[in-house]
């Protein structure tokens, strides 16, 4: 698989205003540090996504928002819904996630939302590489904050069925 590159322009630290978790500011790196992941990623976020078949060229897109609402036994259930659309073709399309409390704040166990496991998560640092295997595919996934009210994900994903690239972004709403 090809590396992951971070993306957008990397910010000089001490940008930016106070994220839900008190943080301000970027590391060294340009990435912005998340010290309590479930209370940065609580609310309501636009999203978009690319959908690149690398094998084949087809290229697709998701837009729609991004809930996290508390769940009654801690950690947060994350509920996409929008409009996908591929080869001309929009459907709608949902998708649901739990992210579960971790053994510290700045980290989430991801979950599916029949609870099989995805994949860890920490954004201690503002960026985090995650990798999941799916039958003979591996899935593996780049985790970047720009900052307390922007992120995005990059996962490639490489094996015998499929050779995609998916790239989000998140915006706060609100």
């Amino acid at each position: 698989m090809d590396a992951l590159e971070p993306y957008g322009e990397r910010g000089r630290p001490g940008e930016g205003a106070a994220g839900p978790d008190g943080r301000t500011g970027r590391s060294a790196d340009g990435y912005w540090p998340v010290a309590d992941v479930l209370a940065h990623l609580a609310g309501r976020w636009r999203v978009e996504r690319t959908v690149r078949d690398l094998a084949g060229g087809a290229e697709g897109r998701f837009t729609g928002t991004t809930v996290f609402r508390a769940l009654p036994d801690g950690g947060l259930l994350h509920e996409e819904s929008g409009t996908f659309t591929w080869q001309g073709v929009a459907r709608p399309a949902t998708r649901t996630l739990r992210f579960l409390p971790g053994p510290t704040p700045g980290r989430a166990d991801v979950r599916f939302a029949d609870g099989r496991p995805f994949h860890a998560l920490d954004l201690t640092t503002g960026r985090y590489v995650a990798e999941h295997p799916c039958a003979a595919d591996l899935y593996r996934g780049e985790f970047t904050v720009r900052d307390a009210d922007r992120w995005r994900t990059v996962w490639r994903v490489g094996g015998p069925a499929k050779h995609l690239v998916l790239v989000t972004d998140y915006v706060r709403e609100g």
